[in-house]
């Protein structure tokens, strides 16, 4: 979840390494190179990154429109309550029988 990232990002990143069966070394961690991922792959280096400031879609969208203030519970700015309920549902059906589980803050 978003939340759990923002929280504890080098948990998280540790995590996902393990589940790409690719985890850290020993020596890895301790050089720096999880803080340094994080570094790179955070939202504000990715929305200050050139191209996401002035380079377009094929279809003609601003890259930039795809980032917003990326911030835990930004959502409820976007979405109305009928919109939310209704990605719920949609979610639900899609993960039903995977064991995954969502909730929202």
């Amino acid at each position: 979840m978003y939340e759990e990232i923002k929280e504890k990002p080098e948990i998280q990143l540790k995590r996902l390494a393990e589940f790409l069966e690719c985890p850290f070394s020993e020596e890895e961690e301790t050089s720096g190179v999880v803080n340094e991922i994080l570094k790179l792959c955070s939202f504000e280096n990715l929305s200050n990154l050139e191209v996401n400031k002035n380079e377009k879609w094929p279809t003609g969208e601003d890259h930039k429109l795809f980032f917003r203030r990326g911030e835990v519970g930004d959502w409820k700015n976007y979405f109305t309550t009928e919109m939310a309920e209704k990605l719920d549902h949609i979610i639900e059906q899609k993960f039903l029988g995977s064991g995954l589980s969502f909730y929202y803050t």
